[in-house]
């Protein structure tokens, strides 16, 4: 079989599979087996059976556990409760405020979740209903959750970094590093656009706790400015890989719930469970996309892309073009991670042929999937603001979405035309 005839049957197998709403991780195991049985016959099992052992005791799959679990505890815990009042306490009065809220607190959140999902799900239920009820432009409301929740994956840390770092042979601590200054530009273009459209935003508004001094809501926010410098600032320092600081991570949330009286047994046994569940299933992904990448090897579908982007003579810029192009449709339609799982095996060697930074293409690669997330008709993110706020029409959700995918698309030019804005930080960490 060639490997052409290979590639899109493996394709066409998968896709046909999510689309008729199959789980990922079960999608997955039909497409290794499928491909196992047409390459190998039943002797290949040796290779499925040694790849998912070989994959499922690798050491940074226990980042991914315990990273899950540090946000679970600090989403159950409702410490989160404090870090809202807080981030409100500090912004203070001025036009269209609570657009600068939603911002800030999304920011902070990047950095203690990960999931735009989450994010989406709770700015849907929480900041959104009062910005309604303060009589902000709906619009430009949920415009600004959408685009705060998409800076989840992007800021460290990110799932999204951790998965890609072990499939496609890059430094994981690299990959985490390098969100910090994108996230930061994606914020700052985000909030230049609300300032902008703000003008018939309500004027200047009392805080929701204003008899609270700011250096009152600093002391409160200082617990998880620490959490955060125990994921990042130990990775930054060289002090710990990203499995120590993760872990330091956990550590740090127990400890945050504890200071604001929020640590209970059954908030941990809780956490924990969800955390378990959401990484086995996450392990099994990784696993089968694993042995995906030996199957195309094997099949010869490796070194075919490699001599095809060879023969295309596209140019650097026009590949990169394509391979962007690619997950920005198709994560309109389906789940970034599935994508993920299928892409990275096709395009690690293609990366490598025409020599980018795999820092730089594999982050504005992950943002790239964030984007499509939140794009119309059927984006992950808009599904789940919609789930949190039935005062939301889809037709709302969907006007709102598409100046937040201008904005990102900016910003990925803009990562593009600088592209030590993504490698300062990380090259800095060798």
């Amino acid at each position: 079989m060639s490997w052409i005839i290979f590639l899109i049957i493996a394709i066409g197998l998968l896709l046909t599979l999510l689309f008729a709403g199959v789980q990922i991780f079960v999608g997955f195991l039909v497409l290794n087996i499928t491909g196992v049985l047409l390459l190998m016959g039943p002797r290949g099992f040796g290779l499925f059976t040694n790849s998912l052992y070989e994959t499922a005791t690798s050491p940074t799959l226990a980042t991914v556990a315990l990273f899950v679990l540090m946000g679970e505890i600090l989403f159950r815990s409702g410490t989160v409760d404090v870090l809202f009042n807080s981030v409100d306490r500090l912004v203070g009065n001025l036009r269209g405020r609570l657009y600068v809220v939603a911002i800030a607190l999304s920011t902070v959140f990047g950095a203690l979740s990960g999931s735009a999902v989450a994010v989406a799900a709770m700015l849907g239920r929480s900041i959104l209903p009062m910005m309604q009820s303060r009589g902000y432009d709906i619009k430009l409301s949920a415009g600004t959750v959408l685009a705060g929740a998409s800076l989840a994956p992007i800021i460290p840390p990110s799932l999204f970094a951790i998965i890609v770092g072990s499939l496609a042979d890059v430094s994981i601590a690299g990959l985490l590093v390098a969100g910090i200054v994108p996230g930061l530009v994606f914020a700052t273009l985000t909030l230049g656009y609300v300032l902008t459209n703000s003008r018939n935003a309500p004027a200047t508004e009392r805080s929701l706790e204003s008899s609270r001094t700011a250096a009152g809501a600093i002391l409160d926010l200082a617990p998880f400015l620490l959490v955060i410098f125990a994921v990042m600032g130990l990775i930054m320092l060289g002090v710990a890989t990203p499995s120590e600081s993760a872990a330091t991570g956990v550590a740090g949330a127990i400890l945050v719930a504890a200071y604001f009286r929020k640590l209970t047994l059954k908030m941990l046994t809780r956490s924990l469970g969800s955390a378990v569940a959401t990484s086995a299933v996450i392990l099994v992904i990784i696993c089968s996309a694993k042995l995906f990448s030996q199957l195309l090897s094997f099949a010869g579908a490796t070194r075919g892309l490699i001599s095809f982007a060879g023969t295309l003579n596209l140019g650097p810029d026009l590949t990169f073009l394509m391979m962007m192009a690619i997950p920005f449709v198709l994560c309109m339609f389906i789940d970034q991670i599935a994508f993920m799982l299928l892409a990275i095996p096709i395009y690690q060697p293609i990366v490598k042929t025409m020599e980018f930074d795999p820092i730089w293409f594999w982050t504005l690669f992950m943002i790239n999937l964030t984007v499509g997330s939140l794009t119309p008709p059927f984006g992950y993110t808009l599904f789940a603001l919609k789930a949190a706020n039935e005062n939301l029409s889809t037709s709302i959700v969907y006007k709102a979405a598409w100046p937040v995918v201008a904005i990102f698309l900016t910003g990925i030019a803009i990562l593009w035309a600088f592209p030590w804005l993504v490698t300062a930080l990380p090259g800095a960490l060798r």
